[in-house]
Order: C-alpha cells, then sequence, then structure tokens
C-alpha cells in the first residue's frame, strides 16, 4: 500500500531516477517522495545490463551535457565507492588506431578529449602501447588512466538504500499506465488501477521514456528505438589477455563505440557490444519480439529516414550478431591472439536510442518540463557514470521549475 499521496513521484527504479530520489532527499529528509518501478526489483534495464564503465568523459562534445556531467559524475562515483565500500578499479583505457586512415579520428578524438579536461590521458605509439597493453595491436592510441570499472548494480543499491534511509519509498511492481492533471495534483494510474496522487512528477523511464512522456501529453519525438549489444565473454584463463579495456577508435556518425575488451569487476572481460536493432524495447534474445513495439517504429517517419541513412552499418552488425567467426575477426583487429575457441557466449543489454524526427540518433541528454511535470527524455552512456551529476542537475532544475508551480 502506498501512503495517499507524495510531494514528488519519480517513475524510474534505475540508476538515474534512483539518484534523483537519492538527492532530491538528501536536500530535504522531510519530502514525501516515492518511485515508481514496474518491475520486481530495481534496475533491471539498461542499469542492470551494461558493461561496467566509469568514463572519464574522452568521447563528448565539449560544452555539452554529457561532456559536463559526465566529469563531475566520475569524481562523484570514485568518492561514494569509497564512502560505502564499494570495490573499483581504475584500470585504465586504451583507445587505438588500426590503420593510418583512422589516425585524424584518433587526433579528433584527443583534441576533444583534451578540452573536456580529462585527467592523465596520453598519446602513446605502438612500444607504449604494447606496455599498457602486451596483446594490444594498434599504431597509435590514447590511454585514459581515470577510466574505471564498477558494479553499477551494487552502486544503484547503494542509492536505493539511501533514499529508504531518507524516508523516502521504492514501490516496485507498479507500472504507470496513465498521467492525468487536476488543479494542482498530478494524478498517475497504476498497476491494478490505484490512482496516485503527487504534487510533482518526475520521469526517468529509460526503454519507456517517450511512451510514459506521451502519457502527459507530451510530443512523441524523440522516440525510443531500441538496440541491443551481444557481448562475448572470454573464457578464464584467457582473461590474460587483456589488463584494462581496449577500444577502437569510434565512428563520429553513430553513439555507439564499437565491439571493444572490458575487464569487469569480477575479473571476467567481455568483448562487445555489437549495435543492431532490437525487435523488442526490453528484448534481450536474438529472437525477441513485440509486434507492438515495431508498428510504433514503422510507422514513426525518423525510422525510415534513419533506415535511409544507416542501412549498410545495419546490416553489417546484424550479419556479424549471429556469425561468431565475424564477431571474432573484429575482436582480432584489436587482440590478434584472440580466437574463436577462447569466446563463449555473453550476456546483452539494450540501449534506449532517441530518435528525431529527422532521423537523427539523439546523442546528448534531453529533458522536457512543464509546471508540474519533469521528463527525461534521453540519458544514454554515459548515463551510469553521470548519475550522480544527472541526479543534482535533474533536482536543480526540478526545484527551479516546481517553484514556480507552487
Amino acid at each position: 500500500m502506498t501512503q495517499q499521496w507524495y510531494d514528488i513521484v519519480i517513475v524510474g527504479g534505475g540508476i538515474v531516477g534512483l539518484a534523483t530520489a537519492r538527492d532530491l532527499l538528501m536536500r530535504r529528509p522531510g519530502r514525501r517522495v516515492a518511485i515508481l518501478e514496474k518491475e520486481s526489483t530495481i534496475g533491471q534495464h539498461q542499469t542492470g545490463h551494461n558493461s561496467g564503465v566509469i568514463h572519464a568523459g574522452v568521447y563528448y562534445a565539449p560544452g555539452s551535457l554529457k561532456a559536463r556531467l559526465c566529469t563531475e559524475g566520475r569524481l562523484k562515483t570514485y568518492a561514494y565507492c569509497e564512502e560505502k565500500g564499494i570495490p573499483y578499479e581504475k584500470c585504465g583505457k586504451l583507445i587505438v588506431a588500426i590503420e593510418p586512415e583512422e589516425l585524424p579520428r584518433l587526433d579528433a578524438l584527443w583534441e576533444r578529449a583534451t578540452a573536456n579536461g580529462v585527467p592523465g590521458i596520453r598519446l602513446v605509439g605502438p612500444e607504449e602501447i604494447r606496455e599498457i597493453e602486451p596483446h594490444s595491436a594498434g599504431i597509435k592510441g590514447i590511454f585514459s588512466p581515470e577510466t574505471g570499472i564498477v558494479d553499477w548494480s551494487r552502486v544503484a543499491s547503494a542509492y536505493a538504500d539511501d533514499v529508504i534511509a531518507a524516508g523516502g519509498e521504492i514501490l516496485t511492481g507498479y507500472e504507470v499506465n496513465g498521467i492525468r492533471r487536476k488543479g494542482d495534483w498530478v494524478l498517475l494510474k497504476t498497476t491494478f488501477d490505484e490512482i496516485i496522487p503527487t504534487r510533482y512528477l518526475i520521469t526517468c523511464a529509460g526503454l519507456q521514456s517517450d511512451r510514459v512522456a506521451a502519457m502527459s501529453g507530451a510530443d512523441k519525438s524523440p522516440q525510443i528505438i531500441p538496440f541491443r549489444g551481444d557481448y562475448m565473454k572470454l573464457k578464464p584463463e584467457k582473461a590474460y589477455l587483456t589488463r584494462g579495456m581496449i577500444y577502437p577508435v569510434p565512428d563520429p556518425q553513430y553513439p555507439f563505440l564499437g565491439v571493444h575488451f572490458t575487464k569487469r569487476h569480477d575479473g571476467e572481460v567481455w568483448l562487445g557490444p555489437n549495435a543492431v536493432y532490437a525487435f523488442a524495447r526490453e528484448g534481450y534474445g536474438k529472437l525477441d519480439l513485440s509486434i507492438r513495439d515495431n508498428l510504433e517504429n514503422v510507422m514513426f517517419p525518423g525510422f525510415w529516414k534513419m533506415v535511409s541513412q544507416h542501412w549498410k552499418m545495419g546490416v553489417d552488425e546484424m550479419v556479424r550478431d549471429f556469425s561468431k567467426k565475424l564477431f571474432v575477426e573484429t575482436c582480432q583487429k584489436y587482440v590478434p591472439e584472440v580466437t574463436e575457441d577462447d569466446c563463449v557466449p555473453g550476456p546483452s543489454g539494450v540501449r534506449a536510442q532517441a530518435l528525431g524526427s529527422d532521423g537523427g540518433l539523439v546523442d546528448d541528454f534531453i529533458v522536457q518540463t512543464s509546471d508540474r511535470i519533469f521528463h527525461v527524455r534521453n540519458a544514454p552512456s554515459p548515463a551510469a557514470t553521470s548519475s550522480m551529476a544527472i541526479g543534482r542537475a535533474i533536482a536543480d532544475r526540478a526545484e527551479e521549475v516546481f517553484s514556480h508551480a507552487s
């Protein structure tokens, strides 16, 4: 049973929703704050299906929300892990160029990283590449020593503990099916037709963010298009092939970072992910299919514009997704010693990729506000790294917006 009413309700029990609730309650512990999460436990989707990286801010456009919040979030994350005794490791990330034609993109990435003030980064040649990662290929690279690894599910659980300790509620199994305004209240229709009144509403619904926003009358665009990322794992006896992380030089046309090697907090090494169109928003299996999700996508004009622009990349990714041989061949560009026999199937994740009506893949964080409702419409990677900073920024903006509505 819920309380009769709330000051603030947050829809979505992923890491961003939890961080936002935590920040709001740290400021005013007496607030009546609740998180509504449709799953039976928190962090079931993007929070619980990522590679566990603490990003240093190498990739993001200088001045963007991503760049600013990643820098702040990384510092806050390391401090929070120290405070809570959550294990992490600054194992470092090596971004390597394999071919000469990649060098201009690597140099552009270096300029971006230095503009963002990423600490400790340095350009490295072939010899230092081998010193950092003895089994890596590459003719030139960028090394980021402040990039780390952590179990983000454990961080999210610590946020949840903070929320409850500060008097907040986390209500699992509560799916929001409707949102309407009544005077100074926002009324949420939830599971079993229960109506929950709140003075203010913040939505951090991830893979369902566009649908939840639309319930309040917000624009359907940007629409969420799901992209699944599948991983392989190195067999334990082959984990020595990677000391930390080995990444390719990303293609600036896409918000995806390409197949890479990532050491995990538990000692495993993951290879991937790729980026394939997912036929279900919460479809973690290759054959998972949602008729509703696909109908919504094909009826959205931006979807076909995206397909016309990026169909070749999409076909290449799909073919590789069903071919272990092709997947491993991509990995061999960066670690030539790895073989098909060294790799076993790993987990999958689904990225909530916001897509504009013009077919553009939205790269930065997007928020949308009205007098009593605040929607987080796009919070892609590095959302976990940035979570405490995003929570702070949302709380700042929400208090400003909500104070005008009071």
